[in-house]
Parts: C-alpha cells; structure tokens; sequence
C-alpha cells in the first residue's frame, strides 16, 4: 500500500532531516556581518569584539591528527594480533575490553587525566623527553610542570579513537575469506607477509573507514580535552605547552553564552564555530566515502 510506503521512507529520510533542522537552526543563531572573514583570524579577545577562531583551529589539528596516527598504528597492531597470532580463547578474552573502552564516558578519561596521568607526564615523562629528544622542533624545554597541554591532549585523544578504529580494522581483517589467508600460506609465506600483501590490501577500505572516523573522534572531543589541554588563546610554543581547540572552547563559553555579559554575540560566535566543526566533518566524510568508493571499484576491477 503506498501510504505503507511513505511511512517506511519516514526513518529513512530523518537523518536528512535532522541534518537540515541542525544547519537552519546554526545559521539562524550567527551573525555573518559582525565576523567575516575576521572570524578565521589569529586574535580572540571578546571584550574588544575580536573573534579569530584560527587559533582554536590550529590546535584541533595539532591534536587529533598526532592522536589517529597513534590509534591508527596501535590500532593495526591489535587488530592484526587479535585476527592472525593470538589464539582463538585469547581473543575471546581480550576482545571485549576493547569494547568496553569505547563506552567510557569522556568525563572519566578527562578526570583520570587530570588527576592521575597529568602529574606524571609533568614530573616524569616530559623531563626525560626534555633530557634526550629536545634537538626536535617542538620538543623544548617546557614552560609549566604540571604536566596539562598539547602532550596529555593527544595521548587522552589517542586512547579515545583507539576503540574505534581498532574495532573497524580487526572487523576488516577478519572479512578477509580463509581460502586466501591458506592460498598464501600454502605457497610459503609468513603470517606476517599475509598479513602485509594480502590482508591488508584486502581490507584497506575498512582500515581508511577507521582513519576517518577516529579523525571525527578525536576532532570534535570536547570534555576530556578542555580539562587537559589548559584553556588558552594562544598557539602553543611546544608539545607541553597550553593550548585549545574548536570544541573545547565552545564548551567553555557555553556558561557566558546562556547568561553572562554580551551573550548575544557570544551565543552568535558558539553558533558559527559549530558551523565551522560541522562544515569541517561534512567534508571529511564526503572525501572518506569517495576515497573508500574508489577503493571498492579498484577491488571489482582487480577480481
């Protein structure tokens, strides 16, 4: 029956809907005359009507993309551990504990951090990094020894894409059909040039899933990054230097934009920083499922 039809399109157009609902709403609460292109400067200063968000976009990137490479790479190795070298009552065991830390609230990362992880990142780690890799840019002697900054930041990010895309790739591995693991096998290679030449190439569209959807992750994490990055409205000099991003900030303005002093253009600046974190996600999902399209039809064409 087609009013049956129309009812059963309803879930499926909501996404949609919600999206457009989100983008209206966004756009109806900025103000575009009163920040420009001055919105994507370098000064932040609200009392003199300074809103350059520039510096809060610099530090998103300067935590999440050090924070995939990591879960990426630690990420692979599990997975590859848990699909090809530990036995089968091991991963049964260890599996859901990857599981679970995807559950963990970001509240709970950001209080561990701070209380627990933060001193020792201040009085052990960063002086031992100071001590022998301070030659690197970037990697100079700090400014505080508490331990909070861009350092805590991607490590905090990095455990919290970690369950994603560890789950995505592991999934993808495990996707690859037996015949080809034993075919390999057969002809005299090691698990691990299994895993190199054939699993991998076979389930690369998995793993770039994984890459993009931890970058959404760690982008946009807002609790656990404003307890530990510091809060400030300058670019970070090193990696154990205070900094902010985006969200974080958002997060910390909330307060002054519900019912402090000049609200109004702060609610304006919340709403086109929003704008600006939804556009960014809008285009590395759109690039992802290309990417990940061209991977499948490279794959049809290959077999």
């Amino acid at each position: 029956m087609r009013w049956l039809r129309w009812v059963a399109a309803l879930p499926a157009l909501a996404p949609a809907a919600i999206l457009i609902g989100i983008l209206v709403a966004l756009v109806g609460a900025t103000s575009f005359t009163n920040f420009g292109w001055g919105f994507f400067g370098f000064h932040w200063d609200p009392p003199t009507d300074q809103w350059g968000i520039m510096v809060f976009l610099i530090g998103s990137f300067l935590t999440a993309v050090p924070a995939l490479v990591f879960s990426m790479l630690i990420g692979i190795g599990i997975a590859v551990a848990s699909a090809t070298y530990l036995p089968g009552y091991l991963t049964r065991i260890l599996d859901p504990f990857v599981d679970l830390l995807a559950g963990i609230p970001s509240v709970v990362y950001g209080i561990w951090a701070f209380v627990i992880v933060a001193p020792v990142f201040g009085s052990v780690l960063e002086p031992w990094l100071v001590m022998h890799v301070a030659f690197i840019p970037g990697f100079g002697p700090p400014t505080r020894t508490d331990g909070l900054g861009v350092l805590i930041s991607i490590f905090i990010l990095t455990l919290m894409a970690l369950p994603i895309t560890t789950l995505l790739i592991r999934d993808a591995l495990r996707s690859v059909p037996r015949d080809l693991w034993e075919s390999g096998l057969a002809l005299g290679a090691t698990r691990w040039e299994v895993v190199r030449r054939v699993a991998i190439p076979y389930g690369r569209r998995g793993i770039f899933s994984a890459a993009f959807l931890g970058f959404g992750r760690a982008f946009g994490e807002t609790v656990a990054v404003a307890m530990v990055l510091g809060a400030a409205t300058n670019l970070p000099k090193n990696v154990y230097d205070t900094g902010n991003t985006v969200a974080a900030q958002m997060f910390e303005l909330l307060d002054s934009a519900i019912g402090g002093t000049g609200s109004p253009q702060i609610l304006a600046a919340l709403a086109e920083m929003a704008l600006v974190l939804l556009g960014i996600s809008l285009v590395v999902n759109v690039l992802g499922r290309r990417l990940i399209a061209s991977l499948y039809t490279e794959q049809v064409q290959g077999l």
